[in-house]
């Protein structure tokens, strides 16, 4: 009988044990898509960047251009 109420016992427990289970975790929303910018809109910021640049690109054009004169000339002064 002893052995009884302890094989009882321990069924009890066991079965009180695994109706302990976390519970499903619920469904998280899916995150929002990107917005993505036409390449028309928003350029206020790319074109103060890239105004500096552009204007240094041409500086550097000019002065090779200036070294290139430059150097012609010393040529036929030297010949």
């Amino acid at each position: 009988m002893r052995d009884l109420t302890k094989l009882t016992f321990t069924l009890a427990a066991g079965l009180a044990l695994c109706g302990c289970t976390d519970p499903a975790p619920t469904p998280t929303p899916d995150p929002p898509e990107p917005q993505t910018a036409t390449a028309e809109a928003h350029t206020e910021l790319r074109d103060a960047m890239q105004a500096p640049l552009e204007k240094a690109q041409s500086v550097e054009v000019t002065l090779h251009d200036d070294a290139a004169e430059r150097d012609e000339a010393l040529e036929a002064a030297g010949d």
